[in-house]
């Protein structure tokens, strides 16, 4: 049931409500596999979980997996995450440095035709699949945290933060984990004008740039 207006559902932090417990990311990911804790595992393809090692001084937290990463079955490897990748070079970032998840572990979609386009997981969805990524933190135990875009943020402060008001600042976590605020990439992709989209590419990378003070 989708919550009115005066009753908000309140998603709790990742990593202070009781979440996955495992002694390594291969574990998890074992036990990731066969989730059905919300209806979404049903015409997914597959748990897409996240990459990385648990040494990760940082963690990157984006909202689901698109199209492309169902599929594949690891996150960030569609337009977005390419674009990614660019930005994170610009700024000086190693990926291969920062371990890289979504919020939700599954694909929501709706059809239209033969293509599968994003749809945005709902407050149930995003809690639920809390239990995964606070044990992805959990195990990796990250310097900083970064949310890409309010998906992020919600599952990981666990009350509405407003994106635009907190982007580029560091915010203090329940868990004492500082977490870097910024957009998700995709939101670049949906600029048309290019005067804009180059605007708030270099404002993405400037964001991302105060990653390496944590590396």
């Amino acid at each position: 049931m989708a919550a009115s207006a005066k009753s908000k559902v309140r998603v709790p932090p990742a990593f202070v409500e009781p979440h996955a417990q495992a002694k390594c990311l291969s574990a998890l990911h074992r036990q990731a596999n066969s989730c059905e804790r919300c209806e979404l595992y049903k015409n997914a393809t597959q748990t897409v979980f996240g990459e990385g090692h648990s040494g990760a001084r940082v963690v990157l937290v984006g909202e689901q997996p698109g199209d492309r990463e169902d599929i594949a079955g690891m996150p960030f490897v569609g337009p977005a995450g390419r674009l990614l990748d660019e930005c994170l070079h610009e700024a000086s970032i190693d990926r291969s440095l920062c371990y890289v998840t979504n919020a939700v572990k599954h694909f929501k979609f709706e059809r239209r035709g033969k293509r599968r386009l994003h749809a945005k997981p709902n407050a149930g969805e995003i809690q639920r699949c809390a239990w995964w990524l606070g044990g992805e933190i959990d195990v990796v135990r990250p310097h900083l945290i970064v949310a890409l875009g309010a998906t992020a943020l919600y599952a990981l402060m666990g009350h509405s933060v407003g994106l635009t008001k907190e982007r580029g600042q560091i915010l203090a976590t329940p868990n004492q984990v500082p977490l870097l605020v910024t957009v998700h990439p995709s939101y670049l992709l949906r600029i048309r004008n290019r005067n804009d989209r180059d605007s708030e590419h270099l404002k993405f990378v400037d964001d991302l740039r105060m990653i390496s003070r944590y590396l």
